[in-house]
């Protein structure tokens, strides 16, 4: 069975590997210290909001999310800026258990609504915001990079 919570500082050592292989996902090198550190200035600062998930007894996934405002709509919305699962978790509902969270949590906090990007070619993550009833949209996002 999977469980899902809201991570604290005192999650860091569970939450730092599955972070870690989230960017190694992304052909970043393996850095436990930065993954680490970048998460600890993310919940000291309440920057973000982290959503663990827990499988027999095992740190199975997260998902970060980031609070971002529509001036148009005048709210509050949330990006789901990370999603990760790992390997041993995969194929036990896991991710969609985090979609799901994420959404409720969303709806709590009386957001507008909670959106993502991935990239287009990442067809098992598409298929699974599918299934968690997301939709696509034909837009596409653009990024500077400074480092």
């Amino acid at each position: 069975m999977t469980e899902i919570r809201r991570a604290t500082l005192d999650d860091l050592d569970l939450i730092a590997p599955l972070f870690d292989g989230y960017r190694r996902y992304y052909q970043q090198p393996s850095d436990l210290p930065r993954a680490q550190a970048f998460l600890r200035e993310r919940l000291e600062r309440k920057e973000s909001t982290i959503l663990l998930a827990m499988r027999d007894g095992q740190a199975a996934g997260f998902t970060q999310l980031y609070p971002m405002f529509s001036s148009v709509r005048t709210a509050r919305l949330w990006v789901l800026n990370d999603l990760f699962v790992a390997e041993h978790a995969r194929r036990f509902g896991v991710g969609h258990a985090l979609l799901d969270a994420a959404a409720a949590f969303a709806r709590e906090q009386g957001a507008a609504g909670l959106m993502l990007e991935t990239m287009r070619d990442n067809a098992p993550a598409r298929a699974l915001y599918r299934a968690a009833g997301w939709h696509e949209d034909d837009t596409q996002w653009y990024s500077l990079s400074f480092t």
